[in-house]
Order: C-alpha cells, then sequence, then structure tokens
C-alpha cells in the first residue's frame, strides 16, 4: 500500500490542484465557441518543445518551457487578431483548425530528425503524469494561483468579453478590446503551455473541454458550471488515476477516457433533472 501510495502521490496532487483552473478557462472557451483553441495552443506550445529538441536541447532542459511559451504567445497573438467581425465570413475555428494541423505536421517533421522521436512524440501527446515531482507540481501551482489572482482583479471585463457578449460585437473590435482579449489568450497560453509539460495534449485538451462541456448541459449560470465542473473534474482524475493503476495502462489517457464516460453520464443525468434556470453569467 505504501508502495501505491508513493508512486501515486504526486500524480493524484497534479489531478486534484492543477485541473481547478483548466475547467474555469474551459467555460470561457466554449462560452465564445472557440472549442478547439485550447487544442491548438497545446499543439503550438508542443511545436516549440519539438523545436528545441531540434536543436539538440535534452526533454527536460529548462529551455523547452521557454521555447513552447514564446511559441503559445505567438498562437495567442494570431489568434486575438483573428476573432471574427461582420466583415469576415471565415469561422474562427476554420483558422484554428488550421493552425493546429501545421503545427502538428511541423513537429513531426522536425521530432523525425530525432533518434527518440517516436517516444517524444507520444510524450507530447499523452504526457507522463507518473514521473511528475513535487517541484514541477508546486511551481506549476503557483503560476495558476498568479493567473487566478489576474482573472479575480479583471473578472468584470474577462467575463463580459466571454459572457456576455457575441464574438462579432464591436467591443471586440476597438484596440481596447483586442488588448483585453490578447491578455486572456496570454494567461490562457500559460496556462495550457505548463498543463502540457506535466499531461500532454491530449490529457491538456480534455481537462478544459470536458468538464466545461458537462457543466453547460447542468448548469447554467457561472457559479454552479465552475462547481459541477470542478467536481468532474476531480472525479475523474482519481478514477483514470485508479484504473491506470489497476489495468497498467497509460495515466493520461486512463483519464481522458474516463472523463469521456463523465460526459455521456452528464448527457444522460441532463434528460431526467429539471431545466437548468435562465442563463446568467
Amino acid at each position: 500500500m505504501s508502495e501505491i501510495f508513493s508512486l501515486m502521490f504526486w500524480p493524484l496532487m497534479a489531478c486534484l490542484l492543477l485541473p481547478g483552473i483548466l475547467v474555469y478557462l474551459g467555460l470561457h472557451i466554449v462560452r465564445r465557441g472557440v472549442i478547439f483553441v485550447d487544442l491548438a495552443l497545446a499543439q503550438v506550445a508542443t511545436l516549440g518543445t519539438c523545436v528545441c529538441l531540434f536543436l539538440n536541447h535534452e526533454p527536460d532542459d529548462p529551455h523547452n518551457y521557454f521555447w513552447s511559451l514564446g511559441f503559445t504567445l505567438a498562437g495567442a497573438l494570431v489568434f486575438t487578431f483573428t476573432r471574427p467581425s461582420r466583415r469576415t465570413h471565415v469561422p474562427q475555428e476554420a483558422l484554428i483548425g488550421i493552425v493546429y494541423v501545421v503545427a502538428a505536421a511541423a513537429g513531426i517533421l522536425l521530432l523525425s530528425k530525432s533518434p527518440h522521436g517516436k517516444e517524444e512524440l507520444q510524450r507530447t501527446l499523452v504526457g507522463d503524469l507518473l514521473i511528475v515531482d513535487a517541484g514541477q507540481v508546486g511551481k506549476t501551482f503557483v503560476l495558476y494561483l498568479v493567473i487566478a489572482a489576474v482573472h479575480v482583479i479583471f473578472r468584470r471585463r474577462l467575463i463580459s468579453l466571454s459572457f456576455a457578449h457575441r464574438p462579432e460585437d464591436a467591443s471586440h473590435q476597438t484596440w481596447s478590446g483586442k488588448g483585453w482579449d490578447f491578455l486572456f489568450y496570454a494567461l490562457f497560453g500559460l496556462v495550457v503551455t505548463s498543463f502540457v509539460q506535466v499531461g500532454g495534449v491530449l490529457l491538456t485538451f480534455s481537462y478544459l473541454i470536458v468538464p466545461a462541456v458537462c457543466a453547460n448541459f447542468l448548469a447554467r449560470r457561472l457559479g454552479p458550471m465552475l462547481v459541477v465542473g470542478w467536481i468532474l473534474a476531480t472525479l475523474a482524475g482519481i478514477g483514470g488515476l485508479y484504473a491506470s493503476y489497476r489495468l497498467d495502462v497509460p495515466t493520461g489517457a486512463a483519464i481522458v477516457c474516463v472523463l469521456g464516460v463523465a460526459l455521456a453520464g452528464s448527457l444522460v443525468a441532463a434528460r431526467f433533472l429539471p431545466a437548468p434556470g435562465p442563463e446568467s453569467p
């Protein structure tokens, strides 16, 4: 029992402490209607890591984080200035998909020149929660607290941009609106970059979107949606870790599958629960 506890303790801490802000940001992303922006930014962050590995840095070299962060901030800038307006007929999701595909293809090309490219590609996709340690969890959690503090300080403006306006509204098209959008995407990119280093692209996307979608099925106001999302993310993390240990399967992939089961359960529950109250931020 002590061996199991020592093996799973820090992965469990990662699943309990880190997804909280992911769920909150996921609610923003779902409401903005740019569902795959997190997947695209996660892949762009991974491309930064691939470039760093191509330049012969080691996988655990601190340079990896800064390359990933630089690429992610560049992606945040692109998504800020491609937000749809009344004058364009191209949905932003199309551009987001293109960024994702190109970043993924470029990463594969770069890793094809690495002697351990296959292993590194798998690690970027599904991560390896079992190797996270106290330092990695602690640094990421402190960063998330700082980002959460910024969201609390500017909550009215950031929540208004995601929940109270349509993407094509004029308030998004001013330089002030774009500045707030860039702040949102830049902070979002910091979260994505950090969590990709811990859990990989697939787990990052799943923690951001699946609890948020489940919460939207079961609630309408932001507060209840946060509570539902946090509970589901926590239970899925614990359940995925347990399934990973019992079945001897990859941890990240197990959590993703448990989140998929949670989504199916939310769909069923939404059929039988009373209709949620009026929508409100």
